[in-house]
């Protein structure tokens, strides 16, 4: 299918394309609807680059069966993908979060294949890639965001070859042991080969991405390049390999650094009793963020008598998430439940063992969080980078606090000086979060200076600086691939480091 133009149609050189638009309909007092900016790194990353180059975002609004013309909000171009209740259901609903996130996940929870919902997920992708075609310019450059469009790369290749397509993929990519067990596996992966660089968070991620090519495909790969051979022989070579994406670090700094927020933060300390130590979980209700894990250590810490609850506070922030679908449902009801046994056999008059909130935050209470938070706990089972704990280093700037993460946690490559845990081993976490807590504060300083200067450099910016890069690299050097031995691209595309 090939997309159409009209009159008005304007065409723009560098196009974002993800599942949701950067901006959430709202309705003023007065009844009269309008559009604020979603927050999120994304959006702040972009948003220089997309001005500058004339930038379009395609998405879905967020709302069932409504159409809208495309507008402009603040320089950046947004152009609606209308969705039906039914195709949220099956393609959002079911085959992104009920089939892809689960296998993505290690199967932390079983992923359900339903035929209907492949069927709707392809629809859906055609849409946006038809979309996405219908407003690039000649030779633009299209970037194409996370699980749950990864056939709009080959969608878009197939109508405009003249296109250079990036794609990002925000959660992590499983081994092929895993992977194998998706019926549409072959279909996925020629999908995503439509693009000239495909960015992962972990190196792990663009092996077994590459694992699958070999397994699934005949095309040659040699890390990071991936050989694709096309119709009539011709041979593309794509780039797959790590980005790990980060935050607008400095932001969090400069409000950590206002009085109000620390001022806040000391009442939320004193509202809480005032204990020695607080420590935070901050997640969405997930069963990938192993909230029931840490949950565990601490009520078993509390009945050993290790620690007591006069000493030590849990705050557990869990937004809600996916609350159609039964296993967070049944998720929420677990956690609940558990809370309240902890409480109920801890708790006392003026202190409380955990404060649980199942409801999201404004960015000016999380930073308050963060400076009032004396440990950080991250017990992810699986998270493509989880950019919490990334936050929480940036807001530091007393550098104080510890870091407790994962190593499941992409994160947990980059923040090296942090205190790496298996969650699943819950006599290593007690431990942890013992030593966490009894750590001095020349060590929590040492630490954090260390965790800080990371996440300062490696910022958002750079990560989009560095996939456009390499992906303009990429495009540039396609046309000379033909006459060159595939080694020289490795010289001039940057590697990733375990692979130098």
């Amino acid at each position: 299918m090939t997309a159409s133009k009209t009159s008005e149609d304007h065409d723009y050189d560098f196009v974002v394309v993800s599942n949701r638009l950067p901006v959430d309909r709202v309705t003023a007092p007065d009844g009269t609807p309008g559009w604020t900016r979603s927050p999120g790194g994304l959006v702040t990353a972009l948003e220089p680059v997309m001005r500058e180059k004339d930038g379009a975002w395609v998405g879905w609004a967020g709302q069932p069966d409504v159409a809208l013309d495309p507008f402009d909000n603040e320089g950046i171009r947004i152009v609606p993908v209308p969705l039906t209740v039914e195709e949220i259901a099956n393609y959002y609903e079911g085959f992104s979060n009920d089939t892809l996130w689960p296998l993505y996940h290690d199967v932390i929870a079983a992923p359900s294949y339903h035929r209907e919902w492949w069927e709707s997920y392809v629809a859906v992708n055609q849409r946006f890639a038809d979309a996405t075609a219908a407003i690039s310019a000649q030779g633009a450059t299209v970037w194409v965001q996370d699980y749950q469009l990864q056939l709009v790369p080959k969608m878009l290749r197939e109508q405009r070859p003249d296109l250079t397509i990036g794609f990002f993929n925000h959660i992590p990519f499983p081994p092929y042991g895993i992977y194998s067990q998706l019926p549409w596996r072959a279909q996925i992966i020629e999908g995503l080969l439509g693009a000239d660089v495909i960015g992962f968070q972990r190196v792990a991620d663009a092996s077994n991405f590459s694992r699958a090519v070999r397994r699934l495909t005949t095309n040659v790969t040699r890390n990071p390049v991936i050989e694709v051979v096309t119709e009539g022989q011709a041979t593309r070579r794509v780039i797959a390999k790590a980005f790990p994406i980060s935050i607008d670090a400095s932001s969090y700094e400069e409000l950590a650094r206002q009085p109000h927020i620390q001022a806040r933060a000391q009442e939320i300390r004193e509202g809480l009793g005032n204990p020695k130590t607080i420590m935070l979980g901050v997640d969405r209700l997930d069963y990938t963020k192993g909230i029931g894990h840490r949950l565990k250590a601490f009520g078993e810490l509390l009945t050993e008598g290790r620690v007591s609850v006069e000493d030590v506070t849990l705050v557990q922030v869990a937004s809600p998430s996916r609350e159609r679908v039964k296993a967070y449902m049944d998720l929420r009801d677990e956690i609940e439940l558990t809370v309240g046994r902890i409480n109920g056999d801890f708790a006392t008059m003026s202190h409380t063992a955990i404060s649980y909130h199942h409801h999201g935050y404004p960015r000016d209470e999380m930073v308050a969080l963060y400076l009032a938070a004396d440990v950080m706990l991250v017990t992810a089972l699986r998270d493509g980078m989880n950019l919490v704990a990334k936050e929480y280093c940036a807001a530091r700037f007393d550098n104080d606090g510890v870091l407790i993460i994962s190593e499941f946690a992409g994160a947990s490559d980059e923040l090296k000086r942090a205190l790496r845990i298996n969650p699943h081993d819950i006599d290593g976490l007690k431990e942890s979060i013992l030593q966490a807590i009894q750590m001095p504060k020349q060590e929590r300083a040492t630490r954090m200076r260390s965790l800080r200067k990371r996440v300062l450099e490696y910022d958002v910016s750079r990560w989009s600086s560095t996939f456009l890069t390499t992906l303009a690299q990429s495009r540039a050097a396609q046309d000379d691939y033909a006459d060159s031995p595939l080694g020289e691209l490795e010289w001039t595309i940057e590697r990733p480091r375990a692979a130098r």
